[in-house]
């Protein structure tokens, strides 16, 4: 019955009140168990039957005989469920169907007699059979609890007070239940009665159309029914659970029917809800138990839905689980309910088919043994009936008596097993008799058996069961007795083995006991001795092998043991002393101590034996060894451990052999051999050496004769003395002292030998989290940023007695990230805060990060890596000049606040004037601050000491000034990434020239007569006062929230004078301090001096906030910061591809630079067309930057490689052949890494080269009169060859394929060839894709005037250096090649954490030249708008005849203060210009002029060379430009010194123009007016001897260097111009760009390829008026350049400006300054 059907019953009610006054007819028919049903709708159709197990006829009176009533339905169902119940099984009954069709009526009933429902009755005939029961070991307990589930949510029926819902959850084991159900315990029926009356009561009801009382929830009766027994025979008392659920469904309705609406409609679809979902748990399980899915696997798809309503989840057990179910269908008869009708026939149907696995609640081990007694009770009554009843008693017996030795007879009797197996428990102490009489009746029981069929069988069977049920029935305490005899048994056989076990019995293993004498092993491995312990017993202990005759009881294998080898006796004495003796046996090899014994010996604890060859063991007698112990207390343990290897050494020593010796004697022969050996190795070693060395020293004299031939020919042949004169003299001892302080070479080696210290700083920060960064930094000694005392070396002040040029030293940037501060440390001091970073890294893991990151730290300077910052910082310099007091004349300056690194950070303005001494200060306010005079005297020789003490060129450096915290800025930039070329590189003052070397120093020109006489208020001696107010400062960022200023005289930095701290906005108006302070000094000669050159420095000083504002304030708050340009992406510039074919040759070391010259070259991509030719592939020019495109290639094709360089044309540059062209670093992504080794190298195959004519569109008006020089190779590329899966493809899209081309050419006079590099940029597509002519958006517009073949390339721009190989045995070169270790490749711990950060190198060197070139620069700049502010005032003052001036004129004063740089007030220079007239200038007047002009022309190149000035057709240019202007008589003296600017670039003025005096350059170009070429012939004439000395000069081996120029993004111009074209007189129009340093010029708007480049930096730029005249052509100028003029015209006079403006700044500035100060002249007359 484990897997019976759910029992279905379905009952037809009665008609209602509501159908018979709707005169419904019955549709319902039953005959036995079937039911048949009627459509009302359509008489003609078969009726549906269904057949159930009851179908009960309740539709009409009871006096019908079919009537079925509630007796027949509880007998039918309700004693079978009563029965399981009883039997232990879950019971459910559960009536279903819809409202009104009699549900409750079934379950529940009526009070009146003979009306009660199944719920009743069955709980009255459960009390009954319990009250009936006779059974004293049976006891019986009744739980009940009722609820119901209304609206999903469950109520608890029998208890009051649980008023809420109560939650349904899930156990494990127990299933579905419902949490605080009350459980109340009945003892009778009445009970049950009284608990049921009180829930209906409390049950939820109400009226439809359909039904008065109809059950708005469903109502589960559970009763929980515990039966007990207790077995007296085993004493256990089992128990038995069943759980009865008697459920009342609500009825289905539908809401048209029942007319529900609000409240009753929302009960509806609720019991709606649960009764569909209980339908599909019934579908679902007849589904998996119908037939064709019964033997099927389940699968996921077979899905139960319990949980969908509350109702189902708790009925899980009940339909199709571990539970015995009962449905009943209540029937409504009507027509009128025909569809409800219908479909809960349907539902009873299926549930037919569902089958429950029900099980009885009760303990599996008492299941077990009940089963286990009923199969003995069966066979025992199977073995009575066949009459074997006293084999039974027997067995019964013998197992009683005898359950322990059952086995010990079984091999004796095959036949009878199962008798034998009973009677063996005979004891060996029996009697003969007994056993002989049981023999006996053994045979007969043989007999007897053999004619019982199967008795064999199940006597077996039942002595098995019994066996299981003893066992189960076996208590814990027998358990445990078994267990310790086995124990005892497993010890006395490991005992046997020589192993023992603690006391505690829980370990296994070797422990010595206490009292009992025994043996230990002992073994050559110390790990293994004393592993094993043998007892000696009292009495004899046997010795010998496991076959001896005798049981041995320490048995040893081996081949020197025999069989019976020894024996130990052990012996008590009276005294309780235990004496061991070792009685060797006769021919054993036994030892004891070292000595072998024949004879018994008596054994002492802790004697060694040996038995055999390879048994040692020590003998342990714990007694004896504590009585010695207690005898001689203080005796000493022995030196030496016994062990194996002591018995081993005393058994030889015994024996007579000395091992020790032995070894000893071994060992010093190995020793002796060894060391032999090893002579002979170190002198072979050393001679190897010596042979290398000889050899090395050989190739290096080959190698240094190959490249240095002059070299040693000096070396070998000394020349004679070559006699100086006195202008080479001077020049060479300038020379020497530059060179003598030469720094950058040792600047190098620093940053070099230092890095690796850098990188561990880093390293550690980043791994403590520090937020601190390090980096080198150059610092040099300038006005700007003077050097601190700290940062200087020891003996810097006696350097800097002797030093011409301000010192630069290498110091270390620690960006202070988390503070926002920035300082500087020395090496040294580097080097010590590593070493404690080092000990902090070390306990960084035992100091907690509390600790690590408290702020205080940071504050105090405990922690090494921060530095206390000051609450005000450093915000920059400014300096005010006061030769304005020299006239007197008052000034207010308006001048710029420099930081250290150069930049502008704001502007400040201040008031300087001289007053008299007894002018009171008027009353200026409350808002201005008033101090008193302070007094100040100038002493000469302090003041002298200063002036030698400062560097003349630069101006006075206030070294040793600052305070520690000034270094501390907030700077974070870096300083541009322009930057000067690697040949500029020589000194820190590159653009500064000592003022005592210059040929024609303005300083010169001072009187150095008696001042007085010209300055009468600067008398000797006596008292002069001035007012210096500082007004206000603007412009300064908001980071900077208290602004405060400072000011002194530049060698007085004691005496600062300072101003009250504002607070500053960043927005707003400036602002103001209107500080007055006025100094009164006793006027000396120093003071005359230091008014006339130097400036009185004012510091300005800011509490730093970091980010005080959000960022979109940052550009509105700081206008002086430029704002960043999004800029196209560029490629990067790649090295070049090694090659393949070359040997690999070291580079020379280049000596000073011979020439240098633009490359464009151009790069195309051939493809084999159908008709054989090679035609360029497609290039799209789309990116908008020159130099770039992408070609567009097929994939599969031949291609060919075309390379063409341009350039002008001359004498040095020949290119000879090209050696390789190599094809690597094949990518998709524009960046390359360089440092992997590239197995994709292929190397070409070169088809031609040579020198060729360029094509209409390549040639230019450049090329009619000096063409050119145009030199092409071709090479063939089959891209398959690299084995690139990148090339073997079409490329995807958006995607491209960059490579990297690099062409080795060797040139004429060269030492190596010279490497172009290039990167290419590719798309493949198809074989058979359709391509465009050109994919430039230009072109789209176009007139398609431009073929489309030559706009098929890509352009690149080079620049050639060719230089000479340097002198090997110059001290420069010898410096060059020393070798320094660069320690920045070397790995610190924790390198891979820096992101790819490295130690700044030669390219900070670089950038710190341009540094201080840019404040060379400011400083200029400063000190010129001085200057000119002081003319204008002057020349204000003169013309409104204020004031009278001194002696001199003003137009003298004027001319003085512009023609002079470093002093504006020479008495000579104006005595000069008072006598000459204007129309005979004087030639020192011309001289400066033809400066101005040069100086106006100059485009900041710092790339110029000695050999690289041409005085063709520029200087000649200028000198005519400035005679003409001089001679003008429309100009006054003012007009010509308008273009005169401050000496921004003294090195261009003094050094460059004035070394043509010395060694006139070589004319390298053609004249472009006849003017020019007489210029040039009377050049040549003053130095006749000039070129037949070079021509006999030998020619010189070049080191080739071609780098490519990065593009300029920045698009300073672009449009047309006309260009005149040489022997035609014709303008031709061409599309020009520039790009500073380059112009790129164009055929057209629409061409997209480089036709011709200008580089401006090796150009001058010059503007003449009289050549506009000339020519009679306005708007004109002209570019020189190193080989060529080009004369240009612009569309209008603003569009020539704004050309002028984009090639040169500096000029067009000067020609706007001009035409406006021409105006003001013509005004003014």
């Amino acid at each position: 019955m484990a897997g019976a059907s759910v029992k279905v019953a379905v009952r037809v009610r009665p008609f209602n009140s509501r159908e018979m006054s709707r005169e419904s007819k019955c549709i319902i028919q039953m005959s036995g168990s079937t039911t048949t049903i009627l459509n009302p709708k359509q008489p003609k159709e078969t009726p549906k039957s269904f057949s159930f197990d009851y179908s009960y006829w309740s539709h009409t009176t009871p006096a019908d005989v079919n009537y079925a009533s509630q007796k027949q339905v509880y007998r039918d169902i309700g004693e079978e469920m009563l029965q399981h119940a009883f039997e232990g099984y879950n019971v459910c009954i559960f009536a279903y169907g819809q409202t009104g069709a009699g549900k409750s009526y079934t379950m529940m009933g009526k009070q009146e007699k003979d009306q009660q429902g199944i719920i009743p009755q069955l709980c009255e005939d459960l009390f009954s059979r319990i009250n009936d029961t006779t059974n004293d070991n049976m006891s019986y307990s009744v739980e009940v609890s009722y609820m119901e589930i209304y609206c999903e949510r469950v109520r608890d029926l029998l208890n009051p007070k649980n008023k809420g819902n109560l939650r349904v959850r899930e156990h494990p084991l127990m299933g579905p239940y419902v949490e605080d159900l009350s459980k109340l315990a009945v003892t009778s029926y009445n009970d049950i009665q009284d608990l049921m009356d009180s829930g209906n009561k409390a049950r939820t009801v109400a009226a439809t159309n359909m039904n008065e009382t109809s059950s708005r929830s469903h109502a589960v009766f559970n009763i929980i029914f515990t039966q007990k027994r207790h077995d007296a025979e085993t004493d256990i008392t089992t128990e038995k659970v069943s759980k009865i659920s008697l459920v009342d469904l609500a009825g289905s309705e539908r809401a048209d029917s029942t007319g529900a609406k609000g409240t009753r409609l929302k009960e509806g679809a609720n019991i709606n809800k649960s009764l569909t979902t209980l339908g599909k748990v019934i579908s679902a399980l007849a589904e998996m138990d119908s037939g064709p899915n019964k033997n099927k696997k389940k699968k996921k798809t077979d899905f139960i839905p319990y949980r969908d309503s509350v109702l189902t989840w708790l009925l899980r057990e009940n339909l199709g689980g571990n539970s015995r179910t009962a449905m009943v269908a209540a029937l409504s008869p009507a027509d009128i309910n025909y569809d409800e009708t219908l479909s809960t026939l349907r539902y009873a149907d299926r549930a037919k088919q569902i089958r429950c696995n029900a099980v009885i609640n009760e303990d599996p081990n008492n299941k077990l043994i009940r089963e286990l007694k009923d199969e003995v009770a069966r066979l025992r009554d199977l073995l009575y009936a066949q009459g074997l009843g006293d084999i039974i008693d027997n067995v019964s017996d013998f197992e009683n008596n005898n359950d322990a030795r059952g086995t010990e007879l079984s091999h004796r009797h095959d036949n009878l097993s199962t008798v034998t197996n009973a009677i063996a428990g005979i004891s060996p102490s029996s009697s003969l008799s007994a056993l002989s009489s049981r023999a006996a009746s053994v045979a007969s029981l043989h007999e007897r058996i053999m004619f019982a069929p199967g008795s064999e069988e199940a006597i077996e069977r039942l002595k098995e069961t019994e066996k299981i049920i003893a066992e189960l029935n076996e208590t814990w305490e027998e358990k445990l007795r078994r267990t310790e005899a086995i124990r005892m048994e497993r010890e006395a056989l490991l005992a046997e083995m020589g192993v023992a076990m603690r006391e505690d019995g829980g370990t296994l293993g070797v422990f010595s006991p206490k009292k009992t004498p025994h043996l230990v092993n002992l073994n050559e491995d110390p790990l293994m001795s004393e592993c094993l312990l043998y007892y000696i017993k009292d009495g004899i202990t046997r010795v010998g092998r496991e076959d001896a005759e005798k049981r041995q009881d320490i048995v040893l294998s081996g081949h020197f043991i025999k069989e019976e080898h020894c024996l130990f006796r052990s012996d008590n004495k009276t005294s309780g002393e235990v004496i061991v003796t070792l009685e060797p046996c006769e021919g054993a090899d036994t030892y004891v101590n070292g000595k072998k014994v024949t004879e018994p010996s008596i054994l002492r604890s802790g004697n060694r034996i040996i038995m055999g060859k390879s048994h040692v063991f020590r003998f342990n007698h714990p007694e004896q060894a504590r009585q010695e112990r207690e005898r001689t207390p203080c005796a000493e343990t022995p030196a030496e451990p016994v062990d194996w290897a002591f018995a081993q050494r005393e058994l030889l020593e015994k024996q007579g052999i000395d091992m020790k010796q032995e070894m000893e004697q071994r060992l010093q022969e190995l020793e002796d051999q060894y060391r032999r050996e090893r002579e002979e190795a170190n002198y072979l070693l050393e001679q190897q050496r010596l042979d290398y060395e000889s050899k090395l020293e050989a190739l290096q004299k080959q190698m240094d004769s190959r490249y240095y031939p002059e070299a040693n020919e000096e070396e070998e042949e000394p020349e004679d003395e070559v006699q100086w004169t006195e202008r080479e003299f001077e020049l060479a001892l300038w020379a020497f002292r530059k060179w003598k302080w030469y720094q950058f070479t040792s600047l190098r080696d620093l940053l070099w030998g230092n890095a690796i210290f850098l990188k561990e700083a880093n390293a550690i920060s980043v791994e403590l989290k520090k937020k601190v960064q390090f980096q080198f930094v150059l610092l040099t000694d300038t006005l700007y940023s003077p050097l601190p005392p700290d940062l200087l070396p020891p003996d810097a002040a006696k350097d800097r007695e002797k030093r011409p040029f301000p010192r630069t030293i290498v110091a270390v940037e620690v960006q202070d990230q988390k503070n926002g501060a920035t300082h500087y440390w020395t090496l040294e001091k580097l080097r010590q805060r590593l070493d404690l970073m080092r000990e902090m890294y070390d306990r960084a893991a035992e100091v907690p990060s509390s600790v690590i990151d408290d702020c205080d730290n940071v504050v105090t300077g405990g922690d090494p890596f921060y530095d206390r910052f000051p609450w005000f910082r450093l915000v920059g310099r400014a300096f005010v000049y006061l030769s304005n007091l020299l006239y007197p004349v008052p000034l207010v300056h308006r001048v710029a606040i420099v930081s250290e690194k150069g930049e502008v950070k704001g502007f400040l303005r201040v008031a300087v004037q001289a007053i008299s001494a007894d002018e009171e200060a008027p009353d200026y306010g409350s808002g201005v601050r008033q101090s008193g005079t302070a007094k100040i005297s100038f002493d000469d020789q302090h003041f002298e000491k200063f002036q030698s003490e400062s560097c003349p060129a630069v101006g006075l450096s206030r070294s040793g000034t600052s305070q520690e915290e000034l270094r501390i800025v907030e700077g974070q930039g870096q300083v541009s990434d322009v930057g000067p070329s690697a040949d500029e590189v020589n000194n820190n003052t590159c653009t500064v020239t000592p003022e005592d070397l210059l040929l024609d120093s303005p300083e010169k020109s001072v009187s150095e007569g008696p001042l007085e006489t010209a300055l009468d208020h600067l008398k000797l001696g006596s008292m002069f006062t001035f007012r210096v107010t500082v007004l206000q400062a603007s412009s300064i960022s908001a980071e900077y929230a208290d602004i405060f200023c400072q000011f002194n005289f530049i060698h007085r930095h004691d005496e600062a004078f300072s101003t009250e701290p504002l607070k500053n906005t960043g927005r707003g108006p400036p602002l103001g301090f209107y500080h007055v302070q006025n100094i009164a000094v006793e006027v000396t000669r120093s003071f005359i001096e230091y008014i006339k050159s130097q400036p009185i420095v004012f510091e300005v000083f800011g509490h730093y906030q970091q980010h005080p504002f959000p960022p979109l304030c940052k550009d509105v708050l700081s206008p002086l910061r430029p704002s960043r340009r999004h800029l196209p992406r560029v490629m990067p510039l790649s090295k070049p591809v090694p090659a393949t074919k070359l040997s690999t040759m070291t580079r020379p070391s280049p000596g000073p630079c011979q020439c240098k010259y633009d490359l464009m070259v151009f790069f195309e991509i051939c493809e084999l067309e159908a008709n054989g030719d090679y035609i360029p592939a497609v290039v799209d020019h789309r990116g908008g930057m020159p130099c770039h495109g992408t070609f567009l290639l097929h994939q599969g094709i031949q291609r060919r490689i075309t390379v063409t360089l341009v350039h002008e044309t001359g004498s040095l540059i020949r290119w000879k052949e090209v050696r390789e062209l190599v094809v690597g670093r094949i990518r998709n992504t524009p960046e390359a890494d360089e440092s992997l080794i590239d197995p994709n190298i292929l190397s070409l195959n070169i088809l031609s080269s040579g020198y060729i004519h360029p094509s209409q569109d390549d040639r230019q008006f450049l090329d009619s009169d000096m063409p050119r020089t145009f030199y092409q190779f071709e090479t063939a590329w089959d891209s398959s060859m690299h084995n690139s899966l990148l090339l073997n493809r079409v490329t995807p899209y958006r995607e491209k394929i960059y490579i990297t081309l690099s062409a080795y050419i060797e040139m004429e006079n060269c030492t190596q060839p010279a490497v172009i590099t290039k990167d290419f940029c590719m798309v493949f597509y198809s074989r058979d894709a359709k391509l465009p002519a050109s994919r430039s958006i230009r072109n789209l517009f176009g007139s398609g005037s431009l073929r489309a073949s030559e706009s098929n390339r890509v352009t690149g721009v080079y620049e050639l250096s060719l230089c000479r190989v340097a002198d090997a045995g110059s001290p420069g070169m010898q410096r060059r090649r020393r070798r320094v270790l660069d320690t920045s490749v070397a790995y610190v711990r924790g390198e891979e954490n820096l992101a790819g950060w490295r130690p700044r190198s030669d390219s900070l060197i670089l950038d710190h030249q341009w540094e201080l070139e840019k404040l060379s620069l400011l400083q200029e700049v400063e000190k010129t708008r001085h200057y000119l502010l002081l003319r204008e005032k002057l020349e204000t003052t003169q013309r409104l005849g204020l004031e009278t001036l001194s002696p001199c004129s003003s137009e003298d004063s004027e001319s003085r203060s512009t023609s002079c740089v470093s002093s504006p007030h020479s008495v000579d220079g104006a005595a000069e210009n008072h006598t000459s007239p204007p129309e005979s200038p004087s030639e020192r007047q011309k001289e400066l002029a033809v400066k101005c002009l040069r100086l106006l022309t100059h485009t900041f190149n710092r790339e110029y060379s000695h050999s690289h000035v041409c005085i063709s057709a520029s200087e000649s240019k200028l000198s005519e430009m400035s005679v003409t202007l001089m001679r003008d008589p429309s100009m006054p003296v003012l007009g010509v010194t308008t273009l005169t600017p401050s000496s921004t670039c003294p090195s261009l003025v003094e050094g460059r123009y004035n070394a043509i005096d010395v060694r006139p350059p070589q004319v390298s170009s053609r004249a472009e007016s006849p003017d020019l070429e007489a210029a040039v012939e009377g050049e040549q004439k003053k130095s006749p001897g000039h070129r037949p000395e070079e021509e006999k000069e030998p020619q010189r081996l070049l080191v080739p260097d071609i780098q490519e120029i990065r593009v300029s993004p920045i698009v300073s111009k672009k449009g047309y111009l006309h260009f005149l074209e040489p022997h035609t007189n014709g303008w031709v129009k061409r599309f020009v760009v520039v790009r500073r340093p380059y112009v790129y010029i164009y055929n057209s708007d629409k061409d997209m390829v480089e036709r011709a480049i200008l580089n401006l930096s090796k150009a001058q730029v010059e503007y003449s008026e009289d050549q506009q005249a000339m020519l009679k052509t306005p708007n004109t100028f002209a570019v020189c350049t190193e080989h060529r003029g080009i004369l240009l015209q612009a569309s209008s006079d603003k569009d020539m400006h704004d050309w002028l403006y984009a090639f040169n700044p500096l000029l067009a500035g000067s020609i706007r300054s001009k035409l406006s100060r021409r105006r003001t002249a013509q005004m003014r007359i």
